[in-house]
């Protein structure tokens, strides 16, 4: 293991940053002080040769011949990696019409050879920090960049190893989705070859709630449980131990591959091969040394495997395990055992878990004493089963289907229901490196007080460990305004100081102007889901105060009912008539009246104040039709620095305020956009803003914003969210400051 904590230290250093070196030299010194052989020097050493070679820059791919890998259709998109010039890169190619995507989902398309006309494209650029980043995705991944195609041609198939279990997969998925009822075939397809590509959203997030997501990906106790299965079957059947091993060594890195070769399950195979090529020769190996040599090996094969968050995930929950030992032998009763080795991973893996989804489950220790059992004994060999009889005795299966189908409804039912208990997500944000050092600390503490059985000692520092993470927001002693960058529409954050209020303005949305046939719909974008949630998710924020609409556009309004279905609304404020004006905002009245929040309609004149900032609406002066003039104005004054918002306010709308707390703005969102049709030079003047943010998306096809417009706010400076994305000002009460 002492070899294995170089080489994760080494490839972090490569993969993220040079600065990471500098844990080598106390690790270094610590070897020399424990006195360790040489031996272990030069390994480290030959690993470090290895590592480098594998992270050197590769020049790009000249070749047109692609080699097709994982990929996926969505709506009339085909997406994935393919391989050229023996490097990995990430391929998006569009269907020309329904047949020829057709003629693409009847196929396994891994091994396909194509001859394509193809472009380097850079990767889309993150929403904010919190949001996907596909540079980072195709990093983690090993790919060296990104190309789409607009022509190619079939030229041939591979014939290897990885071609033929990529088509067997393709035929399993093919074959659950013609035999089994269709509530079940996602969670079959998932569980048996981990394809993931249809289960639901919705359930996916109650599994996340509740903290079991892992039980419904292939992982080491999927592998365990086959493990089990295939050879005591073989067993019973009469063939010899011996022989039954082989049969494990060689089917179950087959197996790896035909379920997608997630780190989980290659980590489980390869400890598992290890383990039984070593009992065949009557050799042991210490459990911890296996894990040791598979982490080894699969971070030397690819080093940027270290990214992935399911690689740091399972290594990190299995050491934890291997060396909780004295821990988890502190009670033999089976269901304070399970709840120990639940607490145990949960502990480990929290702060992983928190840098990448920024919250954890606290009812997961209580959950998975259920669902684990419940999935081990019923759910996991029922599917099987079920899978097995749909090719050998179709009837019995289709009586299974009949029986089981209700049942696991009816389990479904019970998860959804659930998730509606209070209480259950901690969500701290993503933590600084500092708090990450902290957590691990505080983790390694507990676990140390554990083992000695100084319970009390354990608690008691667990919980001083998280409150730092918890209460992060209580050193921000500013106002922060947060322009997202959510495409062509508009969202803003507002954070009051020591987070005592946070106010959201719109929260951007998808204008559909393009009718697509059916054959080019694929899953809705959410602006709400994808953008928004995970900024204040990425900074702990769980309450939204007031959720202010101005105007019932859908590049403002879309993602509300999302906001609303992933966080707390307080109050929702939303220019009058709103909802008699638009269908886009029947689905924020609905939700609305589901969670009973209160709806508003504030006009000019309407104000309050909080942890000593001041807000007041300007606009509207009376209800109006919910057009871009009717648009929600708010004016924030803090100290001596005022911000101006206008949602999508044009020249006419701009031309009624002439107020005098409107002159000298130091902070403004241009109205529409930037359009030619508002910002006029008379309100522009009267404003005379130090900073306009515009709100627009990248190649927007209206042109915003317009030079023009951009041109009439010089001297001022100008910023826009298409040019340099998500934009945070800091407001003290004398200054601000882009951060």
């Amino acid at each position: 293991m002492l070899v294995a904590l170089a080489v994760v230290i080494i490839a972090s250093a490569l993969q993220l940053s040079p600065v990471v070196f500098l844990l080598l030299f106390p690790y270094t010194l610590w070897l020399f002080y424990k006195k360790e052989s040489p031996k272990l020097l030069i390994i480290i050493a030959i690993c470090t040769l290895i590592l480098l070679i594998q992270t050197k820059p590769k020049p790009l791919p000249a070749t047109t011949e692609l080699t097709l890998q994982q990929m996926k259709i969505t709506g009339a998109t085909l997406r994935g990696f393919a391989k050229a010039d023996g490097q990995k890169i990430y391929v998006t190619y569009r269907f020309t019409s329904a047949e020829e995507k057709a003629l693409y989902q009847a196929t396994s398309l891994y091994g396909s050879k194509m001859h394509a006309q193809a472009e380097w494209i850079p990767p889309p650029r993150p929403a904010h920090r919190y949001a996907f980043s596909m540079a980072s995705y195709l990093k983690s991944a090993g790919a060296v960049g990104m190309v789409e195609v607009s022509e190619w041609q079939a030229v041939g198939k591979a014939t290897n190893l990885a071609t033929m279990l990529a088509t067997q997969r393709f035929n399993v998925a093919r074959h659950i989705e013609d035999n089994f009822p269709k509530s079940l075939q996602a969670e079959a397809q998932a569980l048996l070859i981990g394809l993931r590509d249809d289960v639901d959203e919705e359930l996916t997030r109650a599994y996340q709630i509740l903290g079991i997501t892992h039980l419904f990906a292939i992982s080491g106790l999927h592998v365990g449980l086959m493990t089990a299965v295939i050879y005591y079957s073989l067993l019973r059947l009469g063939v010899r131990r011996e022989k039954a091993t082989w049969v494990l060594i060689v089917a179950l890195p087959l197996y790896a591959m035909l379920a997608g070769g997630a780190p989980s399950v290659w980590r489980a195979v390869t400890v598992t091969v290890l383990v039984l090529v070593l009992q065949l020769k009557q050799r042991r190996i210490a459990v911890d040394d296996a894990l040791a040599v598979t982490l080894i090996g699969f971070v030397l094969w690819q080093p940027s495997s270290i990214l992935q968050v399911g690689f740091q995930l399972s290594y990190g929950a299995t050491i934890s395990l291997i060396y909780a030992q004295r821990i988890m032998s502190l009670s033999q009763h089976g269901l304070v055992k399970a709840f120990i080795i639940t607490s145990v991973t949960q502990l480990a893996v929290y702060p992983i878990i928190l840098y990448h989804f920024f919250e954890v489950s606290v009812s997961s220790l209580i959950m998975n004493l259920f669902f684990v059992p419940l999935f081990s004994v019923v759910i996991l060999p029922v599917t099987m089963g079920l899978f097995v009889l749909s090719y050998c005795v179709p009837a019995l299966a289709q009586v299974g289907f009949t029986l089981y189908e209700p049942l696991r409804t009816l389990l479904t039912e019970l998860i959804t229901a659930l998730t509606q208990l209070p209480w259950q997500l901690w969500t701290p944000g993503r933590p600084a490196i500092w708090g990450l050092a902290l957590a691990y600390v505080g983790v390694l503490a507990v676990f140390l007080l554990l083992e000695i059985e100084r319970f009390k000692q354990a608690l008691v520092v667990g919980v001083l460990s998280v409150l730092p993470l918890h209460f992060a927001y209580l050193a921000e002693r500013d106002v922060t305004v947060t322009f997202l960058d959510v495409g062509q529409g508009d969202s803003i954050v507002i954070e009051l100081p020591q987070r005592r209020g946070v106010y959201v303005i719109d929260t951007g949305g998808v204008l559909r102007f393009d009718r697509k046939e059916e054959w080019q719909v694929g899953k809705p974008y959410e602006v709400g889901r994808r953008v928004v949630v995970p900024y204040l998710k990425g900074k702990g924020i769980t309450t939204i105060d007031t959720l202010i609409l101005t105007h019932p556009d859908a590049d403002h309004v879309e993602g509300a009912e999302e906001v609303m279905q992933e966080l707390t609304v307080k109050t929702i404020h939303m220019t009058p008539n709103s909802l008699a004006k638009a269908e886009v905002m029947q689905a924020v009245y609905e939700e609305a009246v589901k969670q009973g929040i209160p709806l508003e309609e504030p006009v000019r004149g309407a104000s309050w104040q909080r942890a000593g900032v001041n807000f007041m609406y300007v606009a509207p002066q009376q209800a109006g039709e919910g057009t871009n003039n009717d648009s929600l104005v708010l004016v924030l004054q803090y100290g001596k620095m005022r911000a101006l918002f206008t949602g999508d306010l044009e020249a006419e709308g701009e031309n009624k305020l002439r107020d005098e707390i409107l002159r000298d703005i130091d902070l403004l969102k241009a109205g529409h956009h930037g359009s030619k049709t508002s910002s006029t030079e008379g309100f522009i003047a009267h404003t005379n803003p130090r900073l306009t943010i515009f709100s627009a998306g990248i190649n927007n096809r209206y042109g915003h914003p317009h030079p023009d417009v951009v041109a009439r706010f010089a001297p001022g400076t100008t910023l826009t969210t298409a040019d340099v994305g998500t934009i945070e000002v800091k407001l003290t009460r004398t200054n601000m400051a882009i951060k």
